[in-house]
C-alpha cells in the first residue's frame, strides 16, 4: 500500500480513539529467545493449518464494533475447507477475544503462539494490541490486520490491511510520526467543486485530536475549513445544524462515534442542510445505514464512503460476488467484513506458495516480505510493505468511493483503480 492509506486508517477507527487507551509495553523479553523457539517450533507439514483471530468482541466500544473482519476471515476459510483446504490440508481457525484490553491482548497472543502455536494471526482487530511487540519478536506473521493503533507501523512481521512503507523497527513511524495523504479531500474537491468544508469534534483529546487532522488535510488542499465542537456529554447538535447552514458548508467530515453521527444528521435533517457529502469511513461502511439514520432521510442520501477496498455491495465485480455468496448467512454486510475476507485470501495465498516445502512462519512471512503489491484478486487497492528511511513528501495514491442512495444501497463512484491523485503525505501522531 502507498503510505497514504494511513490517514484513511486514522478514519477507520474513530469510535476507538475516543475511548484511547494507553499503549501498552508487551512482552520484552530478548528477541534471542523467540528465535530459539521458532527453530525449535516443528514445521506444520502434515495435518490442519492453525491460524489465529484476535478480535475485541466485547469490549468498551461494544460487542459488534470489531467483529466484521473476524467473520469475513472466517467465512473465506470456511469456504476454502470445503473446496479441499490448501493442498488437501484444513484451515483449522483459533479465535480469541481479548475483551477490548491490553491485559487481554496479551493473554490472548501468548495462547495462540504459544500454545496454540498458530502458522500466523490473521485479521486481527483489536482495541489495544499489546500484545505487538510479542507477535513480531516471535517472527510470527500477522496478515491482514486493521490499524487500529500504530503498531502497524511500528513492528516487522506485522503486515496491516494497507500496508506500510515505514521501517517498522521498532519504533513507530519515521521519529513517532505516521503520515497520511489528502486524496479524499483532492477528490471531492476535483470531482465536485467542494470549497468549504465542515469539521465536527467532541471536546475530548481524541476526538479533538483527530478533527486537528482533517483540518489540516482539508487545509492543505485549499479549503475553507469550518470547525465546530460540542460537549462530549450533553452535545448540541442542533446549534452546530443552524451554523452549517449559515456557513454554506459543502462537506461534513466529522470526529465523533456512530450514534453522534446519527444523531448530527437528523439535527441537519431538522435545519434543512444541504451539502455535497456528509463522509463517513471504512468502518461506517456497512448494509445497516437505513436504521442508523432512519430520522434523517435527507442526510442519509448525502451519505458517502471512502476508503481501500472495492465497494461491498459491487456485485458486478466477480470477486465481491463470490464474498457476497460466502457471507449471504450474515445478517448484515459491511465493508471490514470484506477486508477480512482479504486478509484470509493473503494468508491462503501465501500458503500455497509455501506447500511444497512445508507451511511454516518463516516461509509465510518471505512471502509477506517480496514487496510486490497484493490485491486480494482485486478487493484490495495494491498494499505494499516498503521500509523507506526517510517518510515520503508525496504519494500517487488511489481510493475507493461510494455514496448511500436508499433502494440501491451503495453505489459505486468511479472504479478505485483509476480514482487516483498525486497528493502530500502529511505528519500526524495516534
Amino acid at each position: 500500500m502507498p503510505r497514504r492509506r494511513r490517514c484513511r486508517a486514522a478514519e477507520a477507527v474513530l469510535a476507538v480513539l475516543l475511548l484511547a487507551v494507553g499503549t501498552a509495553c508487551g512482552s520484552r523479553l530478548p528477541e534471542s529467545d523467540f528465535e530459539q523457539r521458532e527453530r525449535s517450533a516443528p514445521a506444520q507439514d502434515s495435518g490442519p493449518i492453525r491460524v489465529g483471530i484476535v478480535t475485541s468482541a466485547t469490549s468498551p466500544v461494544g460487542g459488534s464494533a470489531f467483529t466484521g473482519p473476524r467473520d469475513g476471515a472466517k467465512a473465506f476459510f470456511e469456504r476454502l475447507n470445503a473446496r479441499g483446504g490448501v493442498e488437501g490440508r484444513e484451515v483449522e481457525v483459533r479465535e480469541c477475544d481479548d475483551g477490548g484490553s491490553g491485559v487481554g491482548n496479551n493473554t490472548c497472543v501468548h495462547r495462540l503462539i504459544d500454545e496454540d502455536k498458530v502458522v500466523a494471526l490473521v485479521a486481527t482487530t483489536a482495541l489495544d494490541y499489546a500484545g505487538a511487540s510479542r507477535v513480531s519478536h516471535a517472527r510470527v506473521p500477522d496478515i491482514g490486520g486493521q490499524p487500529i493503533g500504530p503498531a502497524y507501523d511500528t513492528w516487522p512481521h506485522l503486515y496491516g490491511i494497507y500496508g506500510s512503507l515505514a521501517p517498522r523497527d521498532g519504533t513507530t513511524g519515521w521519529g513517532g510520526k505516521q503520515y497520511g495523504g489528502t486524496e479524499v479531500y483532492r477528490y471531492f474537491k476535483r470531482e465536485h467543486g467542494a470549497r468549504t468544508a465542515a469539521v465536527v469534534s467532541y471536546n475530548q483529546a481524541a476526538s479533538a485530536a483527530y478533527a486537528r487532522l482533517v483540518e489540516q488535510g482539508l487545509k492543505a488542499e485549499g479549503y475553507k475549513v469550518v470547525t465546530e465542537q460540542v460537549d462530549f456529554a450533553l452535545p448540541n447538535f442542533r446549534a452546530v445544524a443552524a451554523d452549517l447552514k449559515e456557513q454554506g458548508a459543502d462537506l461534513v467530515f466529522d470526529a465523533v462515534d456512530s450514534h453522534g453521527n446519527a444523531r448530527l444528521c437528523e439535527a441537519m435533517d431538522q435545519a434543512g442542510v444541504e451539502v455535497t457529502a456528509k463522509v463517513t469511513n471504512v468502518q461506517n461502511w456497512v448494509s445497516t445505514v437505513p436504521d442508523d439514520y432512519k430520522d434523517a432521510p435527507r442526510c442519509r442520501n448525502a451519505l458517502w464512503a471512502t476508503g481501500s477496498s472495492r465497494n461491498h455491495e459491487d456485485t458486478g465485480n466477480a470477486a465481491v460476488r463470490e464474498f457476497r455468496d460466502a457471507t449471504k448467512g450474515l445478517r448484515t454486510h459491511s465493508q471490514w467484513q470484506l477486508e477480512g475476507w482479504a486478509a484470509a485470501m493473503w494468508f491462503t495465498d501465501a500458503a500455497k506458495s509455501c506447500a511444497a516445502r512445508g507451511v511454516t512462519r518463516a516461509c509465510v512471512d518471505a512471502y509477506m516480505n517480496r514487496g510486490q503489491g497484493y490485491t486480494a484478486g482485486g478487493l484490495l487497492v495494491p498494499v505494499r510493505f516498503e521500509r523507506l528511511a526517510e517518510p515520503p513528501g508525496s504519494r500517487r495514491t488511489c481510493l475507493s468511493v461510494a455514496r448511500w442512495k436508499d433502494g440501491p444501497g451503495w453505489v459505486s463512484q468511479g472504479d478505485m483503480d483509476s480514482t487516483c491523485f498525486d497528493v502530500p503525505q502529511l505528519p500526524y501522531q495516534q
